[in-house]
C-alpha cells in the first residue's frame, strides 16, 4: 500500500506521467538494450519490440497499476499481477532482474520528463514501482514453489514423439521427457515456453497453449507458422520468427528446450455452465479444457463458439468436433469467414461470430482466446448480454493490452 504523502503526490503527478509513459518505456528499452543487448537477444520478444507492442503493454500496466492505487480495485490489481506473474515465471525471471528494469526505466523517466521529477516525485514513483515489483516477485515465488522448482529454474529439455498438420499453416508436436517418465501435469489452459536458438546467435522464446489434457502424461502444443502481415495502422508487421522456425526445421526425435507449465486461464473447479470462445489459434487452450473434460466426463452445460477464416484453416477441426460430441451437454457454433462451396447449416454459419441468438445462462464462466480485437468485441457483447465481468477470463497471444483496458 502506497503512502499517504507518495499518494497524492501519484494523484497530482499522474496525469503527466500517463501522458509520456510511451515515450518513457521506449527510452526505457532502448536503454536497457544498449547496456544489456543479451536481454533483446535471448529474453525479450525482438518481434513485439520491433512493433511496439510490449512497450504499449508495460505503458499500459504501469499506469494501470498507479492508478489502482488511487481508486483501489483488489481484483483489477490480481488481474494485472497475476496475468504479468505467470508470464515472468514461464520466462524464468528472478528477483534481480527488477533491478536492472529499475535502473533504465527511472533513467528515462527522469530523461523524457526533466525537471518535473523532483526528489519527491522520484521517491513517490520509486514507492510505486518497488510496490508492484515486490508484489511480482512475490506472486512468481510461489508459483515457482507450486511447481517444485527454483525460482527461474523452469527449463527442461523434452523429446518431439509426434509432429501431426492440423491446417496447412498449423502443426501440433507431441512432447515427452528425454528419459520416458511422466511430465509434470498442468491445469487445462496453461501454456509453456518454447525457446529456440536462430541462425543469428539470438535465443527467442515464445509461448503455446498445451492442446491437450493434463492425464496423457505428455505435452501437446499447436504452433501456427505467422508470415508477415499487414497491421491495422498499415505497417508491415514481419514474418514470425519461433513460429516459422518451429514450423520448417522441428521434427519427430528432435529435442527442444522449454518450461514448465503456467498461465492463469484455467477451469475453475466448480459445476458452472461453460461458455468456451475462440477464434484462430486461439483454439488451442480450448483444445486443452475439452480434452480435460471430456475424459472426466463432464456433464455440466457447455457452450463453444470458434470463429475461423475457413475450415481449411480451421486447426484441430475435426478433433473439436469429436471432443464435444464426447460431452454429453455441449453444443458447438462455427462461423466462417469464408465456408467456400460448404451451405449454411444449423451452427454453421458463414460470416463474423455474433453472440445475438446465443442463450447464455446465470451464472456461466467465459473463456476467450483469439486475436484481441475479437476478444474485446466479444466481451463487449458478453456484458450486454448480462454476463458478470468478472466471469469472463481471457488468454492474450504477445503483449497483453487488454489489462490497461477499461474495466
Amino acid at each position: 500500500m502506497l503512502s499517504a504523502t507518495a499518494k497524492e503526490t501519484i494523484r497530482a503527478t499522474l496525469p503527466a506521467v500517463g501522458a509520456a509513459i510511451d515515450d518513457i518505456t521506449t527510452l526505457f528499452y532502448r536503454k536497457m538494450f544498449t547496456a544489456h543487448p543479451e536481454l533483446e537477444r535471448d529474453l525479450f520478444n525482438r518481434g513485439n519490440q520491433k512493433q511496439g507492442g510490449q512497450q504499449k503493454a508495460l505503458a499500459g500496466a504501469i499506469a494501470a497499476f498507479a492508478a489502482l492505487q488511487l481508486e483501489p480495485d483488489q481484483a483489477r490489481v490480481d488481474l494485472i499481477l497475476s496475468r504479468i506473474a505467470n508470464k515472468h515465471a514461464s520466462l524464468g525471471i528472478q528477483p534481480a532482474q527488477y533491478q536492472i528494469v529499475h535502473k533504465y526505466l527511472f533513467q528515462a523517466i527522469v530523461e523524457v520528463l526533466g525537471d518535473a521529477v523532483t526528489a519527491e516525485v522520484a521517491a513517490a514513483w520509486d514507492e510505486v514501482y518497488w510496490l508492484m515489483a515486490e508484489t511480482l516477485i512475490a506472486m512468481e515465488a510461489g508459483l515457482y514453489r507450486a511447481a517444485g522448482v527454483a525460482d527461474g529454474e523452469v527449463w527442461r529439455q523434452v523429446r518431439v514423439r509426434e509432429r501431426r498438420h492440423e491446417s496447412a499453416d498449423a502443426v501440433s508436436f507431441v512432447l515427452t521427457s528425454l528419459d520416458g517418465a511422466p511430465l509434470p501435469s498442468f491445469s487445462p489452459g496453461q501454456y509453456l515456453s518454447v525457446g529456440v536458438h536462430l541462425e543469428d546467435g539470438a535465443r527467442q522464446i515464445r509461448q503455446y497453449s498445451l492442446s491437450s489434457a493434463p492425464s496423457s502424461g505428455d505435452w501437446r502444443i499447436t504452433v501456427k507458422r505467422v508470415g508477415a502481415h499487414t497491421l491495422p495502422d498499415g505497417s508491415i508487421a514481419p514474418a514470425g520468427e519461433v513460429s516459422n522456425f518451429l514450423y520448417c526445421n522441428v521434427f519427430e526425435g528432435d529435442v527442444l528446450d522449454v518450461t514448465t507449465p503456467f498461465g492463469d486461464l484455467v477451469l475453475q473447479d466448480d459445476d458452472a455452465p461453460l461458455l468456451l470462445v475462440s477464434a484462430g489459434i486461439g483454439c488451442t487452450p480450448m483444445m486443452g479444457m475439452l480434452s480435460h473434460l471430456a475424459d472426466t466426463a463432464d456433464r455440466r452445460a457447455i457452450s463453444v463458439i470458434h470463429a475461423d477464416r475457413a475450415p481449411s484453416s480451421h486447426a484441430h477441426r475435426a478433433e473439436l468436433a469429436e471432443l464435444v460430441d464426447r460431452l454429453p451437454f455441449a453444443v458447438m457454433h462455427r462461423w466462417y469467414e469464408d465456408l467456400g462451396a460448404r451451405s449454411p447449416e444449423d451452427r454453421l454459419r458463414e460470416g463474423r461470430a455474433d453472440l445475438g441468438e446465443i442463450t447464455i445462462a446465470d451464472g456461466t464462466r467465459v473463456y476467450l482466446c483469439g486475436p484481441l480485437p475479437f476478444m474485446l468485441g466479444m466481451r463487449e457483447a458478453l456484458l450486454d448480454k448480462g454476463v458478470a465481468a468478472q466471469n469472463i477470463h481471457y488468454e492474450v497471444f504477445g503483449p497483453d493490452s487488454w489489462a490497461a483496458a477499461p474495466a
